[in-house]
């Protein structure tokens, strides 16, 4: 609370953050043309019924992390992006989350059109449990120009997902110009290397066309943070760190292309793509010795993954009779295969394999797309009115495909048991939606919106989205904005379907116990026995209002206050440590476990909160120019309503959507993020200053004497570059150059587990340590 006052009068002052409305107008305003949230030409940010921010190319590639999420958590106050470890799948495709909602409940755009969705579901313990977001890590920054954050409701715009808003990341084009550059970094504590390499490039196709290449690589070593192992005196590894926790090991490799070729005066084809892998090798919990002879000292799992992202979006786009049009088809897919090694499967004993495959995970959408638009002269307006309509099919398929007999077999490998048979399968669904969108300028003091959006789903019916937004400005300096809007979010498929026996850790009777835990299909035998009703689709109310002023042409600022009402939130149940009744239910079915869980609509949650955003830019003749940035987000998620327990469950002294559940949703990320930021340059000299605080945030329990509350965090990252002659440029820095690390675990309710795992996976800024970097980079 304290950092309020602060705030406020370094805004008034003109004290203020970088990374938004960056991209410069030609007449130096800080202000840019956008396209998200509206089918208006030529809008301006400034003229914008609903926050949207710019991050230019520059920003995104100004600190030492090379994952695009990484990087918007550090620029965007409103998101979230934790490092989880030991976390399963989750370690290798991270979430993020916007206004500390559900990493699925914001809408992901490439271009424009919708991006496809991880196969992965966060089934641990970790933030943003039970969704199944779209990757943002397999979108590499050299593909980059700019992205566009639209900070609200646009469901009606958009469809499914647009709830805490839309990430609209614009691709580099045209076929002048390049660049390249290598990257390397490390971190304090000697582990984390990083070699990166990325480049862009833009080629002539003919006359009428151009091509744009990128492409993105990286080598990342893993970091370990955890500590020795003080557990069992009579271990032969006794007082040594056998655990691996912290980032794990990755090896992305990307392919980007975007491209346009003229066909006839009034008709454009054009078309982008990616295919890219990302190796990642984890770590799973160290099994002590005496376990095996294969490993009598102990053992630590390695859960390889390889992640593939593919995505083809080509189409047409003209004018004819004063309408624009734009005809376009969308695939993209996500598989996610999973193997073990240095592990065994203690059912075959000496005769288990220590390499075992696991499965895989593959989700697939296919879009088509009509879209038209155009300006109407009325009457008593000021302006034209923009009418906007569209159509969409969209078919999805998530499917899950069995692993090998040893890795799944009697009690399944060590540190993550195969899918079976059982598990596997492919489901699928399809919806057709319509919509209609109009935009205003009344007078030249007052503007308007108003959307409609119409879906029918195959496998849950219809849902109708609307949306209204207006502002009006009292003179060219302050003007007032507000929109109120419906939305939803379908319940993914992999919600629906996602299927597999997992060990996970529950505090039992006050100790953090491994248990066998069983995830069922919603729709199965085994979640029908634990109470289990079928999902439907969340439903959302959205209303923000803001103040927007721009003294001058080199300052801007705007706040805006916003709440979000979501009913039926889907979640992932609580781990159920069943009743011996129960655990004999679903033995008759064949599933041994000892814990079960299913996503259910359950939860009623209100989010309330505002960002306050402010841009300056001060030009000297001797002492260069200085673009200072101010931002801060304060946020909090409320609990409205939990649906009765089940019957089966209450009988059995069990809970489906428990305190720790409950409150992971509420308190699990930071309440508030405050950055300030300033970027210098002087000739050929360049240097970057970022102060961030993240805010408090508590990890929950079912037993509040457990529950951990941690302190904010201050983080200061620095860097500076040289260009050097017309082409290249040096630049070197040092990310959170204090060297700070979160607060450490408590080690009641063994939570820490005996000290090995020192830090939380919750920690909004990961528990890495001071980061040091430098890049060589030529351009063209």
């Amino acid at each position: 609370m304290r950092v309020r006052p602060l705030l406020l009068a370094s805004l008034i002052s003109s004290v203020v953050l970088p990374a938004f409305a960056q991209q410069q107008a030609a007449d130096g305003e800080l202000q840019s043309i956008i396209v998200t949230g509206t089918y208006a030409k030529n809008r301006r940010t400034v003229d914008t019924e609903s926050p949207v921010d710019i991050i230019g190319a520059r920003e995104l590639q100004a600190s030492g992390s090379t994952e695009l999420a990484t990087v918007l958590g550090r620029l965007l106050p409103s998101l979230n992006f934790p490092r989880p470890s030991g976390a399963d799948a989750s370690d290798a495709v991270r979430p993020a989350q916007l206004r500390g909602l559900s990493p699925d409940q914001v809408l992901v755009l490439v271009n424009g059109k919708r991006r496809h969705a991880s196969a992965v579901v966060n089934v641990n313990g970790t933030q943003g449990r039970g969704s199944a977001p779209v990757d943002l890590n397999a979108i590499p920054l050299s593909a980059i120009d700019h992205i566009e954050v639209l900070r609200d409701g646009a469901a009606a715009l958009y469809g499914s997902d647009a709830i805490a808003g839309v990430i609209n990341i614009i691709l580099k084009k045209g076929a002048a110009g390049g660049d390249a550059e290598i990257g390397f970094g490390e971190y304090q504590e000697r582990d984390g290397k990083q070699v990166s390499l990325r480049g862009s490039a833009g080629f002539n196709l003919g006359e009428d066309g151009w091509l744009r290449l990128a492409v993105d690589a990286a080598d990342r070593d893993p970091t370990n943070r955890a500590g020795a192992d003080f557990r069992f005196p009579t271990d032969p590894r006794y007082g040594r760190v056998n655990q691996r926790f912290g980032d794990p090991e990755t090896k992305p490799r990307t392919l980007f292309a975007n491209s346009q070729y003229r066909v006839s005066d009034d008709i454009d084809w054009y078309a982008f793509a990616n295919y890219g892998q990302r190796k990642t090798s984890a770590a799973a919990t160290w099994r002590s010795f005496g376990r095996t002879t294969i490993f009598p000292e102990g053992f630590l799992p390695l859960e390889n993954s390889t992640s593939t992202d593919t995505s083809l979006v080509s189409g047409l786009r003209g004018e004819a009779s004063g309408w624009r049009w734009d005809l376009s088809a969308n695939y993209g897919s996500n598989e996610f295969e999973l193997d073990l090694d240095n592990t065994v499967n203690l059912s075959l004993f000496a005769a288990s394999p220590k390499h075992f495959y696991a499965g895989k995970l593959k989700n697939t959408q296919t879009l088509l797309n009509f879209d038209v638009a155009r300006e109407l002269p009325v009457d008593g307006l000021s302006g034209p009115l923009t009418v906007a309509l569209g159509a969409e099919y969209r078919r999805e398929q998530y499917e899950i495909g069995a692993g090998d007999e040893a890795s799944y077999s009697g009690s399944g490998a060590q540190g993550f048991s195969g899918f079976r048979p059982v598990n596997a399968g492919s489901n699928d669904r399809h919806n057709a939606s319509a919509y209609a969108n109009f935009e205003a300028e009344i007078t030249k003091q007052l503007s308007a919106s108003a959307a409609l959006r119409h879906e029918r789903y195959s496998d849950f019916g219809n849902t109708t989205s609307a949306k209204a937004s207006t502002r009006y400005a009292f003179n060219d300096a302050v003007s007032l904005r507000a929109t109120a809007s419906s939305g939803f979010r379908a319940p993914s498929l992999a919600q629906q379907f996602y299927t597999i026996t997992t060990t996970n850790f529950s505090v039992v009777n006050g100790v953090n116990t491994p248990i066998e835990t069983g995830t069922f299909a919603v729709g199965s035998a085994a979640a029908a026995a634990l109470g289990a009703t079928p999902l439907k689709a969340e439903k959302a109310r959205n209303y923000s209002l803001g103040l927007q002023f721009q003294p001058s042409r080199n300052w801007t600022a705007s706040i805006d206050a916003y709440r979000i009402d979501i009913d039926d939130r889907v979640a992932l149940s609580s781990n159920m440590t069943l009743s011996p009744a129960l655990q004999t239910v679903l033995a008759a079915q064949g599933l041994l476990v000892g814990a079960g869980r299913y996503f259910t609509n359950a939860i009623d949650t209100r989010t309330t909160g505002v960002d306050i955003l402010s841009t300056y830019r001060w030009e000297t003749r001797q002492a260069g120019r200085y673009d200072v940035t101010a931002a801060y987000n304060h946020n909090k998620n409320a609990l409205e309503h939990v649906n009765a327990n089940p019957a089966i469950l209450t009988a059995n002294g069990l809970t489906l959507i428990d305190r720790q559940t409950i409150n992971r949703l509420t308190v699990g990320s930071p309440k508030d993020k405050f950055s300030l930021a300033t970027d210098w340059s002087l000739a050929q000299w360049g240097a970057r200053a970022v102060v961030t605080r993240y805010g408090s945030f508590t990890v929950p329990q079912n037993n509040a004497t457990l529950d951990q509350h941690y302190d904010p965090q201050w983080l200061l990252d620095l860097s500076a570059s040289v260009k050097l002659g017309r082409n290249w440029r040096l630049s070197v820095g040092v990310d959170n150059v204090t060297d700070r690390y979160p607060d450490k675990v408590t080690s009641a309710g063994n939570l820490n587990n005996n000290g090995i795992n020192p830090y939380s996976g919750f920690a909004p800024n990961g528990f890495n340590g001071r980061y040091y970097y430098a890049k060589a980079g030529y351009t063209w």
